[in-house]
């Protein structure tokens, strides 16, 4: 794949060029030891280092082109310098340019909130798919080309590997593809120069924070992706959530909204939940569907909301739509022979957390509900004490435990959760670092007809500690146990 860097610019507010733009772009980078000769090398700012100090690099290694904010002072006559202002975003409409402006020859549709994104876009690959469409999926968990799974590193891909599978899945034959926004992307412009058809805003809670610094610059980075809509998409946003209308405030999109309690275009109401399903009305209809708790009614109604929207045919869609499957790791359920039922979420987030175990306490059958919980290393740490504190309010026995540490110590992270356990809760909560002895423990402790919750890992199968990632599955680890 080649294109001349004139091409690649279209569209890019070039602020000084030097050097011929005629020249072929091979490949794009955004890492200086992937550079190979003919690549365009751009320099972008990043929370932990600044690509302008491997500009010098990347030009040894046979950079073609530069994108920078900055001209770097020593300039080699060969290389194409391009100054921009933003060079990420800058990247985003070039990366879009030389992969054939790939999102514009499918319906593409974001999907952003702090929790139901993973959830959202798996219900509408399904959906689309089961509708009988060559369909795309971007998630937290993995990545979908049609059928073809491919791994995924990252919520939403940088600009250049986001264009790459957009245009594998061009290639492919996909008409439709569903992909989750995280606010660091939309932040980062890894979006930039991608045309979506639609967007859903799900909800938004306090996370992030050590990224965004402050709750309204988490909001704003949400609202970014509405704002930047072209006229012709929708913007389809949670009306319940009352931070739903900031997100269709300055949209030049078509506004919708859903909801299960306020008067919405698009209105459900939920008849009955329980640990087997849900049912609910929705345009008068009343449909069985496999997913539990309130909070996947909400993503039910979101995902049936997006199919009108792209013209599909409402009985159709209902049908199709009770069929599907929950993400994995998203209120994922094992069962022993002894009757004790385990759980496996990925709720990580004080009110995902909240969700997940008000919808166990309102289906549990008598027993008692046991919560095996951590929270990650070098993330926001103000949310610790509010998870232990959740997990105390609404649980029976709490084991606190080890998540991904990452960097920091798991001691100081349990320390930090322990303060938000109350002198009068001390007595229910345990402290077991390892995060298998922890899930060994709640399996001990179980009685028939007792719940026990494992969350903040979800579909992850592996625990990163000091910069590795061992082997590590809480569903594996707690069927095993159930078995043994």
């Amino acid at each position: 794949m080649a294109a001349s860097l004139s091409q690649l610019l279209q569209g890019v507010p070039v602020l000084a060029t030097t050097g011929d733009t005629t020249q072929q772009i091979t490949k794009l980078c955004l890492d200086s030891r992937q550079v190979q000769p003919g690549s365009l090398f751009a320099a972008v700012r990043g929370t932990q280092t600044d690509g302008h100090q491997f500009i010098a690099k990347a030009v040894e290694l046979g950079a073609t082109a530069i994108v920078c904010e900055q001209l770097p002072d020593i300039q080699v006559a060969s290389v194409v310098y391009v100054q921009v202002s933003d060079s990420a975003k800058a990247l985003g409409f070039i990366a879009s340019n030389f992969y054939g402006n790939p999102s514009e020859k499918l319906k593409l549709v974001a999907v952003t909130g702090t929790n139901g994104k993973t959830t959202t876009v798996t219900l509408l690959y399904q959906l689309f798919r089961r509708l009988g469409y060559r369909t795309g999926m971007l998630s937290t968990v993995r990545n979908y080309i049609d059928d073809k799974p491919v791994e995924a590193t990252h919520t939403t891909p940088d600009a250049i590997n986001l264009n790459a599978l957009l245009a594998d899945m061009v290639s492919a034959g996909c008409t439709h593809a569903f992909m989750e926004a995280s606010s660091h992307a939309i932040v980062q412009e890894r979006t930039a120069g991608v045309k979506f058809t639609g967007a859903i805003f799900t909800n938004i809670t306090h996370d992030h924070l050590d990224f965004h610094q402050t709750f309204d610059n988490y909001i704003k980075a949400k609202k970014k992706l509405f704002d930047e809509l072209p006229s012709s998409a929708f913007a389809l946003a949670n009306l319940d959530d009352k931070r739903g209308l900031i997100m269709l405030q300055n949209t030049s999109a078509h506004k919708a909204t859903f909801s299960l309690v306020n008067p919405a275009p698009f209105k459900g109401r939920l008849i009955a939940n329980t640990l087997h399903g849900l049912e609910m009305e929705i345009e008068g209809k009343e449909v069985w569907f496999k997913l539990i708790g309130e909070f996947n009614a909400y993503n039910i109604l979101g995902v049936y909301a997006t199919a009108i929207l792209l013209e599909e045919p409402i009985e159709e869609v209902l049908m199709q739509l009770s069929d599907v499957l929950p993400a994995p790791g998203r209120f994922d359920q094992v069962r022993s022979a002894e009757g004790v039922i385990g759980i496996v979420d990925y709720a990580h987030t004080p009110d995902a957390l909240e969700n997940v175990l008000e919808t166990i306490q309102e289906l549990k059958d008598g027993g008692k509900v046991i919560t095996i919980v951590g929270c990650g290393g070098n993330r926001d740490a103000a949310k610790r004490p509010v998870m232990a504190e959740i997990a105390c309010k609404l649980s029976d026995k709490i084991l606190l435990t080890s998540d991904n540490p990452r960097f920091e110590e798991p001691e100081a992270i349990l320390a930090d959760m322990e303060k938000g356990v109350k002198i009068t809760d001390r007595n229910r909560v345990q402290t077991i670092v390892d995060r298998k002895e922890a899930i060994a423990k709640a399996v001990a402790l179980a009685q028939p007809g007792d719940i026990i919750l494992i969350a903040g890992k979800g579909h992850e199968t592996y625990q990163e500690i000091k910069g590795v990632k061992y082997p590590f599955d809480d569903k594996k680890i707690i069927t095993e146990l159930f078995e043994a």
